[in-house]
């Protein structure tokens, strides 16, 4: 009898402290030229996560390495100092799935879902629905993209009322 009343408590305590997690569509298609890729991006909008919070003026930099993966670099202003971060990112048998560490051994997804044919703006979600971001090669975009890009997330089924629009430039 203790030991199921302790099988139970465990269950529940394990149930509990589970996060309910919200079914989207982040899958990908298509081609990606990496080289079209690299370079600066601006970080539009992002859902808040702890470690990009309070950052404005977000800017991310994609360079090749020479051992064939990315180089990453975010900078930012966060209480008025730069901030900055650096990681890598290596390929996978997806060309529009790269996976991201800015934390040794630990990678997550970095999927792009959306992206511009002239490579000007991009949808990049994650592995769940906890991230998201819009990124473009200009401080700011239309109107106009902004609704194609938000459309496409709420169609996705991504909640765009929790995107913090990022001060730029």
């Amino acid at each position: 009898m203790k030991n199921l009343l302790t099988l139970s408590i465990m269950c529940l305590f394990l149930f509990s402290s589970c996060k309910a997690q919200t079914k989207v569509d982040n899958s990908v298609s298509g081609d990606l030229n990496l080289n079209k890729y690299l370079g600066t991006w601006y970080e539009i909008a992002r859902f808040d996560h702890k470690f990009e919070r309070g950052i404005q003026f977000c800017k991310a930099q994609y360079s090749l390495r020479e051992d064939g993966k990315v180089a990453v670099l975010n900078t930012g202003i966060k209480n008025g100092e730069p901030s900055e971060a650096r990681g890598k990112a290596k390929l996978t048998d997806n060309p529009r799935i790269l996976r991201v560490s800015f934390f040794g051994p630990f990678y997550g997804d970095y999927r792009i879902m959306l992206l511009d044919e002239e490579y000007q703006w991009v949808l990049v979600g994650g592995s769940d629905d906890s991230y998201l971001w819009i990124l473009s090669r200009t401080p700011k975009i239309s109107n106009e993209v902004k609704d194609v890009i938000l459309a496409e997330a709420t169609r996705r089924g991504y909640d765009v009322s929790k995107l913090i629009w990022v001060e730029q430039e």
